[in-house]
């Protein structure tokens, strides 16, 4: 695979208690997302967040992942409908630390049996960028699927 780099603009107005800022990929997938302090620790109002970014992330990474692997096992995805789920808490001494990412998948296929998509989500997880980053962070990566 070929060097990937990506770029996403941000843009930030006031302090951080009561400012507020955009998010947006150099792509153009996405354009001036809203975020604050506010909609992060609180509810989301429609606003998104870096860790629901990173949810994102690390669940299509993964899921992308399983699909190859699934391929390559001769027994392709029909579908997979994944959540992620990032858990960001405060450690003492150490201020707010993402503490962990779970995500679980739910495959349609019509070759896999569920030994089968065992062994090809230890080797989606073993393959995928993100959940080698957020293990390497010392994050807890925990994944399951199952036959949808």
């Amino acid at each position: 695979m070929p060097r990937i780099e990506r770029t996403a603009e941000i843009g930030w107005d006031g302090n951080l208690a009561r400012g507020a800022g955009t998010l947006s990929a150099g792509s153009g997938a996405f354009t001036g997302l809203g975020y604050s302090l506010a909609t992060r620790i609180g509810a989301p109002e429609g606003k998104t967040s870096p860790e629901e970014l990173l949810a994102a992330a690390h669940g299509g990474c993964l899921t992308m992942s399983l699909a190859g692997e699934l391929t390559a096992a001769d027994t392709p995805p029909g579908r997979i409908d994944t959540t992620c789920t990032i858990v960001m808490d405060e450690v003492p001494g150490q201020g707010h630390q993402i503490l962990g990412s779970h995500v679980e998948l739910v495959v349609t296929a019509t070759a896999v049996d569920d030994a089968g998509l065992r062994a090809a989500l230890a080797k989606a997880d073993e393959g995928c960028p993100f959940s080698t980053l957020l293990r390497r962070a010392g994050a807890d990566v925990q994944s399951s699927a199952r036959l949808g």
